[in-house]
């Protein structure tokens, strides 16, 4: 049989690992398996054009880059000169917002998988063997799912994710909790064990040579009734704290990360955890704080971190659910006062909450605004989307009380975003004069301010003086409005760099909504960050 022309893509969205899924039907189809010809691309490369292509596969990721994976499912349509059939989406979005997918007219007769590719080959990707469609016979083969992921497909595309030299693993699936917020129990239901890392690792080697990491994708590792012997795993391994992997002339520092996080609601009920964490070169060690209800459970667990040295920790913090702005600082505040107790480091991710059905960033919590999600984006956009642990820094980009955070929230953007040039600098008299205008209002005054600009898109808030009679509003809405660009970028050369948290790029969320298109928030190409 001839080799077969198959075609993976990956929609061009900004992500920071590569596309599991793809890698290992990279592998199902190249010269280990089908011995096909595989091409990948990261965005739309009209240069695929030109060939023609007896399957094309498209992965997806968040949901909310739904305009991003249209986009790259219609070139798909294009490339299969629109032979539906020979295309086939999958991946997170394409599970949790499936009916939706299979909805659109326009994508009629194209295969959108659910789920994991667990089934042997022919079943998972849903192949009819009366049609005679290529590979449906093989319903009896290794599931795709089950296979060594081909990293020799990431050298085809320019971009480079910021995790990249690392062994990708799962020691479990699924996770004991059925949090509303979350699409694991969708994607990957209860939790289970899966096959073994060391099988995994050792597959690498031997096709892909050493890797320097392992990066451990479970959803909620301490869950599993074999977490002992999953550490104990890492550890012959060879992945010790000081670990080095001796590759080329400089040894390099090696790291193990549980990507998704682990559960401090288990960590802070026997130091055992924490114990058997700290025999591995874990960095950082990652525990979400969800909402304030877990204070207890989260403190717990963060000193029993620090009694075994665990001193690097990472730190995801959902806002944007049922919480408050209150809620949120009161949870990063914590952090700093543990940090200057413990003398630890804790970097806090905020991370925006989306429904896992929605298809872009529009969701706004019940007890947030528009205008202040817009503001603590601007925030987090100037701090590198980093919450840091020391005192000094908190509280110039937070304030020092709930009620000093939700003020800075109602801040005019650009004050927010040029934080030197309207406190420090010569912007510093426009921003007195806001602040005692400011001062001046009454609460029920800020609320309707807070009204009036979360009722409006952000090129329209120059209209805003004329909804509202009272002269206070009216007076202090002229603050609001945006600076021409070549303004911001003045301000900019002539402004001094702040004080920013650097937290290395594999250290970082996966994704915390700091690219989002949005007008109110300022232009920066081309100036310093």
């Amino acid at each position: 049989m001839s080799k077969k022309n198959i075609l993976l893509i990956e929609p061009g969205y900004k992500n920071k690992y590569p596309p599991l899924g793809l890698m290992k039907i990279a592998q199902y189809h190249g010269p280990r398996g089908k011995n096909d010809v595989v091409r990948f691309i990261k965005g739309e490369d009209p240069a695929v054009l030109a060939a023609a292509w007896d399957r094309i596969y498209v992965t997806t990721l968040f949901s909310f880059e739904f305009d991003r994976i249209a986009r790259s499912i219609d070139f798909a349509l294009c490339a299969a000169n629109g032979f539906s059939d020979k295309v086939f989406v999958g991946g997170i979005a394409a599970s949790l917002m499936h009916e939706r997918f299979l909805a659109e007219p326009r994508w009629r007769g194209i295969r959108f998988i659910k789920g994991l590719l667990s089934a042997p080959p022919a079943i998972s990707l849903q192949l009819d063997d009366f049609s005679e469609e290529l590979y449906s016979e093989d319903r009896l083969g290794k599931p795709i799912e089950d296979l060594i992921p081909d990293y020799s497909i990431l050298d085809q595309i320019a971009y480079k994710y910021p995790v990249r030299d690392a062994y990708f693993a799962y020691a479990s699936r699924g996770c004991i909790r059925k949090c509303s917020f979350c699409g694991v129990p969708k994607l990957e239901g209860d939790q289970r064990d899966t096959e073994s890392i060391s099988a995994i690792v050792r597959g690498v080697d031997e096709l892909y040579g050493p890797k320097k990491d392992l990066t451990l994708m479970d959803n909620n590792v301490v869950a599993s009734p074999r977490f002992k012997e999953i550490i104990a795993e890492i550890r012959d391994l060879g992945f010790v704290p000081g670990a080095k992997l001796h590759r080329g002339r400089t040894p390099v520092q090696r790291r193990v990360d549980f990507n998704q996080g682990v559960d401090a609601r288990i960590l802070c009920k026997d130091s055992m955890y924490l114990r058997e964490l700290s025999t591995i070169c874990l960095k950082p060690l990652r525990i979400a704080f969800d909402h304030i209800g877990l204070r207890k459970p989260y403190e717990q667990a963060i000193r029993f971190a620090h009694s075994f040295g665990l001193t690097e920790l990472s730190n995801y913090m959902l806002y944007n659910f049922h919480d408050s702005p209150a809620d949120l600082f009161e949870r990063m505040r914590l952090n700093v006062a543990l940090n200057e107790e413990l003398g630890i480091r804790i970097w806090s991710f905020p991370m925006r909450y989306q429904p896992t059905d929605l298809p872009n960033r529009s969701h706004i919590g019940e007890k947030w605004t528009k205008y202040q999600l817009r503001s603590m984006q601007i925030i987090l956009q100037a701090t590198h989307g980093v919450v840091s642990g020391a005192p000094a820094f908190f509280k110039r980009a937070f304030g020092d009380s709930p009620d000093e955070f939700e003020q800075i929230l109602l801040r005019p953007h650009h004050f927010i975003f040029n934080r030197d040039w309207y406190e420090r600098l010569d912007g510093k008299p426009e921003f007195d004069e806001f602040q005692a205008d400011f001062a001046r209002l009454s609460v029920d005054e800020r609320h309707e301010l807070l009204q009036l600009l979360s009722c409006v898109d952000p090129r329209n808030i120059v209209n805003l003086p004329r909804r509202t009679a009272n002269p206070r509003l009216r007076s202090i809405l002229n603050f609001y409005r945006p600076l021409p660009k070549q303004d911001e970028a003045r301000i900019w050369s002539l402004q001094k760099e702040g004080s920013i948290a650097v937290v290395p790029d594999d250290e970082r969320v996966e994704d915390a909504g700091l690219d989002e298109e949005d007008d109110s928030i300022p232009d920066m190409q081309g100036v310093p960050a």
